[in-house]
Order: C-alpha cells, then structure tokens, then sequence
C-alpha cells in the first residue's frame, strides 16, 4: 500500500511540473528528460507513470483544469451571483493573473496550440472549456440574462483573448489598459453595469 502511496505522489509531483511549464511554455516545452530533472527524477522513471509524451500531456491538461477551479474555488462558492461574476471578471483580468502563467488558467496558456495537437487532446481540452463556460451560462442564468449562453460564450472568448494579447505586449501601460478596458467590456456584457 505504502509503494502504491509514493508511486501516486511521484506521478502528482511530475504533473506538478509539468503544469507549471506547459502553461508557461505550452507543450512544446515539455521534454521528458528536461521534465524530470526538473521534478528531480530519473529519465526512466517517466514510463513508469505514463505510456507517452502525449499521455503526459493530457493529464497535465486535465491537472491544470483541475488546479485552476481550485484556485478561483473562493469566488465560486460565493452566494451573490453578481458579486461572484464581478470577482470572477475582475481576477481572470487582472494583472496578477496575466503576469503569473504559470499559476493561471490554461486557457489563454494553450489555445493557440490546440489546433495543431492530436484530437483526443483537443476534445479533452474543449470539455474542460465547456465546464468553464457552463459556470458562466449558470451564473448568468441566476442574474436573469436574456441570451445567457451566447453571452457566456462572447464573454469567455473576450476574457481569454484580453489575457494572452495582455501577455504578448511588450508595453506594460498597454497590457494594464487592455484588461481595464476587457473588464468593463465583459461585465457590460453580462448587464453588471445595470445591476
């Protein structure tokens, strides 16, 4: 029982690292052996916790999913649905969230690469996308927004493309000004400017 215990904390600290580097360098700059040196791990002993590269790839994309509904899991479990879409908008765009990938959502992280990855990938990332997007279309649903889904969709599209433009400015005053200006954007999308 203990060997099954270590093996499973083994496997989560790989993933561990490679979430961190897969949202900071997308998957491309997972390289097994660069992986487990980083984890401290043995080159070898990759295969004994994933058959391939691209096995690790879907379970980081899946552990990064899972990390990110912890991290916002606060605003979340918050009662007021204005307050939680307010929080919510106001924390995917803001400058701490775009200045730290390696922590943040996978979304602006990977989208870019997804079209070019095998489709088991791809759907996985898309179902993960969708439960995102499915909290949104709920909490609109709860402030009675008249067109809920399409909204949840136009806000989630702006709030990932305000963050990976963000991160691709090299003017920082720029990047502060295109999340500013997304924020205002999503929450009059989502009728918080009227509430």
């Amino acid at each position: 029982m203990e060997k099954l215990s270590h093996k499973a904390r083994t496997r989560q600290r790989i993933l561990d690292e490679a979430s961190v580097v897969m949202r900071e360098s997308g998957t491309e700059g997972i390289g097994v052996a660069a992986l487990m040196k980083r984890a401290g791990l043995t080159h070898g002993g990759f295969y004994a916790h994933f058959a391939s590269r691209e096995e690790l790839v879907q379970a980081v994309i899946a552990e990064m999913f899972t990390d990110s509904a912890r991290r916002f899991a606060d605003i979340t479990a918050l009662e007021d649905p204005a307050e939680r879409l307010n929080q919510l908008i106001d924390h995917y765009l803001s400058e701490q969230h775009c200045n730290t990938p390696g922590e943040g959502c996978p979304l602006p992280a990977l989208v870019s690469e997804m079209a070019h990855l095998p489709v088991e990938t791809r759907a996985l990332f898309s179902q993960r996308r969708e439960l995102l997007r499915q909290r949104l279309v709920q909490t609109l649903h709860e402030l009675h927004h008249p067109q809920a889904d399409e909204a949840a969709t136009m806000m989630l599209a702006e709030m990932v493309g305000a963050v990976s433009l963000a991160r691709a400015c090299p003017d920082a005053e720029e990047a502060r000004q295109m999340l500013a200006s997304s924020r205002r954007s999503v929450k009059q999308r989502a009728g918080l400017d009227t509430i």
